[in-house]
């Protein structure tokens, strides 16, 4: 091949041969086969085509040169992951609290027609406070996010700019014996953990296909960016001026992807060296030509194919969750309702890892859709009975402030949002795509585990150095 290997005739001399390249090679054998397969296919092709030379200077020839360069290549896919972040953030929220004005507005109506129809309270109370209630805040919440995220995400990858990005980390995920088409699937779930999911089937590897779903959780989706840019835009927007508070929410936001980032690095090295022990494939990747966007195409795979896709699974399990939470916490058992009796219970862990028993029990409650963790935090600190709205993030930040919110309690909650178990959807996309209970459950294992690992380090340390 392209005069690394000399036509051989018998299976020994082939295995000879192959061991001596093993032996020079190391771990690039693959790399070396492929390269040296197509260096052939190019020499053949020369014998027997004829075309005009391309002009090799190009505006994409250039443009490639600084995209997937090492000094540019990385620089520029933090600052587009920041922006597409602070255009997510800075637009979402006025759709979002036009649909939640629409929505409990809505609710009013919805009452008046229980009330004429003498429908009991508690049959109210679960429809209206509870199903209903908890369904207007996961549209509210999730969909002018989505509908702005994933717009960008499909511009991205109509652009051509996509497969860029999985050369550019192809190099990080072979380092950790993985596939770099794993930075693709890891892109998607940026938007839906569950969509992640699904989209490693373009991974050919069973072993490494499964390394992608076991770490895609690591990525924060859409259901989990209304708690963190409530948090950090409260706790960490909030430390400066209001011309800047959108802007360092987003950055902060920025480093906590970054932190997910390394922590899928991580666990793909850990488990390419122990349960899922193997070389890692070779990712033959052609980079595509740059093209303008197809306005249509863009339109239908990122309103209709992902946008009302991630929603309507959302819907369907935030819908029994808002219903089962009302009851929970207009169930009395003595002086407490059984939401109160459930974090006084949590407490103690929740101490140990820097949140308190509500936060806990709020992602516990919020595992069919992580869009409701913050209305039932609020619920069970204004012990309403119902899920709440809140007007703006002033009079949240007093409510957190109220229940003795610390910046150890905002570090640690967001670290346990990025890192904690998947959400419904997300474990039953891992079963039905890995076809095993095992991985599945080992899909919510580990997060879980490494969620109450960092945050505990984080908070005794703190605690231990005076610093909270």
């Amino acid at each position: 091949m392209n005069g690394n290997i000399k036509p051989m005739t018998t299976l020994a001399e082939i295995c000879t041969e192959a061991d001596k390249l093993r032996l020079r090679t190391g771990n690039a054998l693959g790399d070396t086969i492929v390269s040296d397969i197509y260096a052939n296919a190019e020499q053949i092709t020369r014998k027997v085509v004829t075309h005009k030379q391309e002009n090799k200077s190009s505006w994409d020839a250039k443009l490639d040169d600084i995209l997937t360069s090492r000094l540019f290549g990385y620089p520029i896919m933090l600052a587009l992951l920041g922006l597409v972040f602070w255009i997510t953030i800075e637009g979402a929220n006025v759709p979002s609290g036009m649909l939640a004005d629409t929505f409990f507005a809505f609710q009013d109506q919805l009452t008046e027609w229980f009330e004429l129809a003498g429908a009991p309270d508690w049959l109210h109370g679960v429809l209206v406070l509870g199903l209903y209630r908890g369904l207007a805040w996961v549209v509210s919440v999730m969909l002018p996010p989505m509908a702005i995220f994933f717009p960008l995400f499909t511009l991205l990858e109509d652009l051509g700019y996509l497969p860029r990005v999985a050369f550019n980390m192809d190099n990080f995920f072979k380092k950790c014996k993985a596939c770099g088409k794993q930075a693709l699937t890891m892109c998607m779930g940026f938007g839906c953990n569950a969509a992640g999911i699904v989209s490693c089937r373009i991974i050919d590897s069973p072993r490494e296909r499964l390394i992608a779903i076991l770490t895609n959780n690591f990525v924060p989706c859409n259901g989990r960016f209304p708690t963190l840019i409530a948090v950090a835009t409260i706790f960490f927007g909030g430390a400066f001026s209001s011309e800047y508070e959108t802007a360092i929410a987003a950055l902060t936001i920025t480093g906590l992807v970054l932190l997910g980032i390394a922590t899928t690095f991580a666990v793909s090295w850990i488990l390419s060296h122990t349960i899922l022990k193997g070389e890692p494939s070779s990712l033959v990747l052609e980079l595509p030509p740059y093209r303008p966007p197809q306005v249509g195409a863009i339109i239908y795979r990122s309103i209709i194919d992902r946008t009302l896709f991630v929603l309507k699974r959302a819907v369907i399990m935030a819908a029994p969750a808002g219903a089962i939470t009302w009851i929970l916490a207009n169930i009395y058992i003595g002086e407490l309702s059984i939401i109160g009796h459930l974090a006084g219970w949590l407490q103690p862990l929740g101490y140990a890892i820097g949140i308190d028993g509500f936060i806990l029990l709020a992602f516990i409650l919020g595992l069919p859709a992580n869009e409701i963790v913050v209305p039932i935090l609020l619920m069970s600190y204004l012990a309403t009975g119902q899920m709440m709205e809140f007007e703006s993030f002033d009079e949240l930040r007093q409510i957190l402030l109220d229940n003795d919110w610390t910046w150890l309690t905002a570090v640690c909650t967001m670290l346990f949002c990025l890192l904690h178990w998947p959400c419904t959807t997300t474990l039953l996309s891992a079963y039905k795509e890995s076809g095993s209970v095992k991985w599945t459950f080992l899909s919510f294992l580990i997060p879980t585990g490494i969620a109450f690992a960092v945050c505990f380090v984080v908070a005794q340390s703190a605690r231990l150095l005076g610093l909270a």
